[in-house]
């Protein structure tokens, strides 16, 4: 039996508006075979959108989804005056996720994090960045990869890994960080790396965790093992990752709320996505934005992620992450859907396989109870999902 369908009466968020109102989206193998108006049926089944509103599927392109114990403490202390800097020092922080999560196994670790990750699924994401970084040790930050893998196969969702040992000293270590760097990040990206566990490599450039000195290192290995880069950077201070980050190619650059007008444009020249990450500056209560007019009178994609994590942003919803874009970051509705979309796919390196709706691309897109791209961005705490697609198949709410 052919597996082709055909979705008519679709309304795209990108049509142009001398184009025509409603489109057809036909799929088969899953994957979009052809778009356009009054299609030909040729066996296809039939689902009609009657006019509803249909969006790429969603990207979180940067999260820390998986881990152990909560970190909900934190968030009172802030509220009573302090800071992430102090917290960390005290022994929270990054520290606090890694006791926890160090105590758990893959099964539990998957058992974890299924609510949090079936929460961006219930908002039609399709395609999930998992970090490691909690374990800060080989074998625990393997643990976290191996859970992130086998999330895969449980859900309807195509996971990115990837390796972020080298987000925080571990606790009680005694040795340097160029030990650190050595011993267990690199030698644990080589395993990981010789286990196909890893798709791209990250690293924390910050005063609190390392130094772009301190990481070039790791990312000098990943490119002689032939995977991307990616960094978090400027998100506290100007650490000067970018620099760094931009003569590696990196697929990103993660925060950028510190980033000059030298960073932007060295990642215009490297091609790089700046990330934007507004749970964590919410939560955080802080007040330098990321400099979104210089990127975009550049010409540099910005992206929209979660940054999913227990601690600086505990946030499970690419809808809310859009509002707090154009609500604390000044971004268009446009430019928030392109955040969580075709600007995601490329801060993964898969453009060219998800991320928009085009002929030979996967059949990853949602359907949506509104009209415009507007509604999507413009509320809150309204889920508007109708139905879901990845590769082809329909998960229905």
């Amino acid at each position: 039996m052919s597996d082709s369908k055909i979705w008519r009466n679709a309304r795209l968020a990108d049509a142009p508006p001398d184009g025509p109102g409603l489109v057809d989206i036909a799929v088969g193998g899953g994957r979009i075979t052809a778009v356009g108006p009054a299609l030909p049926r040729e066996g296809a089944q039939e689902i009609d959108c009657e006019g509803r509103l249909v969006t790429p599927a969603f990207i979180d392109c940067h999260s820390h989804i998986i881990h152990g114990g909560d970190r909900t403490g934190e968030f009172e202390r802030r509220l009573e005056g302090a800071t992430y800097q102090e917290i960390t020092r005290a022994g929270g922080g990054i520290a606090a996720s890694v006791r926890a999560t160090r105590a758990m196994d893959v099964d539990a670790l998957i058992a974890a994090s299924l609510p949090r990750i079936d929460a961006l699924l219930a908002e039609g994401c399709s395609t999930l960045e998992i970090k490691s970084g909690y374990g800060l040790s080989i074998g625990a930050e393997l643990t976290m990869l191996r859970a992130a893998r086998r999330i895969a196969t449980l859900r309807p969702l195509r996971v990115r890994t990837t390796w972020l040992a080298a987000h925080a000293m571990p606790p009680g270590e005694t040795g340097s960080k160029a030990d650190y760097i050595r011993e267990v990040a690199i030698a644990g990206l080589e395993q990981a790396h010789a286990e196909g566990l890893v798709d791209a490599v990250d690293a924390f450039c910050e005063g609190i965790a390392f130094s772009a000195d301190e990481i070039a290192p790791l990312f000098e290995r990943a490119a002689s093992l032939g995977l991307p880069v990616k960094l978090h950077t400027e998100q506290l201070t100007r650490s000067g990752g970018t620099q760094l980050a931009a003569r590696h190619g990196a697929l990103s650059v993660d925060h950028f709320e510190y980033a000059t007008a030298e960073d932007v444009a060295a990642i215009r020249a490297s091609g790089s996505v700046a990330v934007l990450l507004p749970g964590a500056f919410y939560m955080l209560r802080e007040t330098q934005v990321p400099p979104v007019a210089a990127l975009r009178e550049a010409g540099v994609p910005m992206a929209l992620a979660t940054d999913a994590n227990p601690g600086t942003s505990p946030l499970t919803s690419l809808l809310l992450a859009m509002n707090m874009g154009a609500v604390l970051f000044g971004m268009t509705v446009r430019e928030c859907l392109d955040g969580v979309t075709c600007h995601a796919a490329r801060a993964l390196g898969l453009q060219a396989e998800t991320g928009r709706i085009a002929p030979g691309l996967s059949a990853d897109f949602t359907l949506w109870d509104a009209e415009r791209p507007a509604e999507l961005v413009g509320r809150l705490g309204l889920n508007p999902l109708r139905s879901h697609v990845h590769q082809g198949t329909v998960t229905d709410v």
